[in-house]
């Protein structure tokens, strides 16, 4: 007689054969499917922070004093500039003219100007160039660039409102062999060695950053008078003992000197193309005006004399 085994211990049996079989391929050829890795995260770039880079304040005068090469700020998170061509030496000393030029307007005519200044180096950033070139093409820097530019519009439109028109003016520096205080229309040294007929006939003066001025001076002054003749800033200048080109006793740059006309915000802020605003890039020599700050404050306390006459006689500023 043969012993029956209990169905619970035969299937039993079957299970645990099934357990010792599943550790490897089966018969059939069948693998498990690989187990898939999580996703790695790459780490993030933090966001460039800003803070301290750009300066403005508002003012109650229509004039904007603007210093786009005098910062000195190097952070390391920014690459440096290495565009074909790149200005990268830094304007010695013309953020804290800036600064003393509205504090002196203020002081003479109770009203403050609107001012501007990058604090970052020119090796980082050029806040006197188009996109591109200002940024070194590194896009991390389009903000900033952006924010730049918007607040000077912003600042020349409302300083307009503040007079109906309003002039730019924007500081730098020059280390040229000839120490002088070169005064940037957008004329190259070419054109300003023209006659003054030849000035006028050419119609020259509308392709200035002050060709708005031309045609609306208070004083009715001619378009050469206001470049260089008695009704100038440059002869303003040299009148308080600041040597200026172009200006009555110095008309026009040599062929051989070295001279800058004007940039990319003299174009965009000045009223060669239209608007309420007229803009002068003032570069500035180093010994004697930039050097020291009793040459700063004194150089800027006669600028401002100078810069409440030229307002109140080319722009009727302010309203009597």
């Amino acid at each position: 007689m043969i012993a029956r085994r209990p169905l619970t211990v035969l299937l039993l049996g079957i299970f645990l054969g099934a357990v010792a079989c599943g550790g490897g391929a089966s018969d059939s050829g069948v693998v498990a499917p690989p187990v898939t890795p999580p996703p790695v995260t790459p780490p993030q770039t933090p966001p460039l922070d800003t803070t301290g880079f750009l300066e403005f304040t508002a003012g109650t005068a229509p004039l904007v004093i603007v210093a786009p090469h005098g910062g000195a700020l190097k952070p390391t998170t920014i690459p440096d500039r290495t565009c074909t061509g790149c200005e990268v030496l830094a304007d010695a000393n013309t953020a804290d003219l800036a600064r003393l030029i509205v504090d002196a307007f203020e002081r003479r005519t109770g009203k403050r100007p609107f001012l501007a200044l990058n604090h970052l180096h020119r090796v980082k950033f050029d806040g006197n160039r188009d996109l591109d070139e200002a940024t070194g093409s590194h896009t991390m820097l389009n903000g900033v660039w952006n924010s730049w530019q918007s607040a000077l519009d912003s600042s020349t439109a409302r300083a307009a409102r503040v007079g109906g028109r309003a002039l730019y003016l924007e500081v730098h520096g020059h280390a040229h062999e000839v120490a002088r205080i070169e005064l940037g229309y957008l004329l190259t040294g070419t054109q300003l060695r023209l006659s003054d007929s030849a000035l006028t006939v050419g119609s020259v003066m509308r392709q200035s950053s002050i060709a708005r001025l031309v045609t609306d001076a208070r004083s009715g002054a001619s378009d050469v008078a206001l470049l260089r003749g008695a009704a100038s800033l440059g002869a303003l200048l040299t009148g308080a003992g600041y040597p200026a080109v172009p200006s009555p006793a110095d008309p026009a740059p040599k062929a051989a000197d070295s001279y800058f006309t004007g940039g990319y915000n003299t174009v965009r802020h000045g009223s060669r193309d239209g608007g309420a605003t007229d803009a002068i890039q003032m570069e500035c020599y180093f010994a004697g005006l930039r050097d020291t700050a009793e040459n700063r404050a004194a150089f800027a306390d006669q600028l401002a004399v100078a810069l409440a006459e030229f307002l109140l006689k080319q722009y009727g500023w302010p309203a009597s």
